[in-house]
C-alpha cells in the first residue's frame, strides 16, 4: 500500500462492494423502467399510477434515497451515527460476517437481472390499472411470486449488517415493510385482473420464500 492509499480503501472491502451493488441496483432498475417507457403507451414511470402505491412512495422514495447514500457515507467514516463501528471492523467474527453479507449482497443482484430479464417488457415500477401484461410463472416465479422483492429485502438486511448503524438499519426495516405493503398490494390487483388463474398460481408459491407444500396438498 502506498503512503498515498486511503486506509479506508484496504481495510473495508465489504462496504466499497455494498456500496457499488446498491448503485448497481439502481441504475437496474433506470434502465428497465426506461425500457418499459419506451415499449408502452400508458407504463408506471417515476410516480405509480394507483392511489395506495403513490402514497407508499412517498415514504420510500426518501428510503431509496438514504439507503444508496448511507453507505457512500460510511466510506468517510467520521460521524459517529453514519460510521461503521470500530469493532465491526477489527473483530475476527464480525468482518468475517460483514464479508459473508457483501458476497450475499453480490447474488441478490445478479439474482434480481435474472428476474429482470424474465419478465423483460412485462415489468412495471407499479400497479398499472387497465394495462394487462403476460402472467411470468417460469424460473423462480415458479415457486415465488416475488423474488425481486425478496431479494431486495435480503440486500437491504446485508446492507444493515455491513453498515451496523442506526440510520442505515431503520432504513433497512423500513424498506422491508414497503416491499411487504407493496407485495400485498400488487397481489389484490393482479387476483381482481387474472381471477382464478392467479389464485391457483397463489395457492403453489409463497410469496417470498418457496412453499413447501401447496394448499392444496
Amino acid at each position: 500500500m502506498t503512503p498515498m492509499t486511503p486506509r479506508w480503501f484496504m481495510r473495508d472491502v465489504p462496504l466499497l462492494i455494498l456500496v457499488a451493488t446498491i448503485w448497481a441496483f439502481g441504475i437496474g432498475v433506470g434502465v428497465m423502467a426506461a425500457r418499459v417507457r419506451r415499449r408502452n403507451v400508458n407504463p408506471a414511470w417515476l410516480v405509480p399510477k394507483e392511489r395506495f402505491e403513490r402514497f407508499l412512495w412517498l415514504i420510500w422514495v426518501p428510503v431509496i434515497i438514504a439507503q444508496n447514500v448511507l453507505p457512500a457515507l460510511a466510506i468517510r467514516r467520521r460521524h459517529p451515527l453514519l460510521a461503521v463501528p470500530e469493532v465491526a471492523l477489527l473483530h475476527p467474527a464480525l468482518s468475517s460476517l460483514r464479508w459473508a453479507a457483501s458476497i450475499c449482497a453480490v447474488f441478490c443482484f445478479l439474482v434480481t437481472v435474472e428476474c429482470w430479464a424474465r419478465m423483460g417488457e412485462n415489468w412495471r415500477i407499479g400497479v398499472v390499472p387497465h394495462q394487462r401484461s403476460d402472467l411470468v410463472t417460469g424460473g423462480l416465479y415458479a415457486r415465488i411470486r416475488h423474488p425481486i422483492y425478496a431479494f431486495n429485502a435480503l440486500l437491504m438486511l446485508c446492507a444493515a449488517v455491513i453498515v451496523p448503524t442506526i440510520p442505515m438499519m431503520t432504513v433497512a426495516v423500513l424498506h422491508v415493510i414497503l416491499l411487504i405493503l407493496k407485495a400485498r398490494n400488487e397481489e389484490r390487483f393482479l387476483l381482481e385482473e387474472y381471477g382464478e388463474r392467479y389464485a391457483e398460481y397463489c395457492r403453489r408459491t409463497g410469496r417470498f420464500f418457496p412453499r413447501l407444500l401447496s394448499r392444496n396438498s
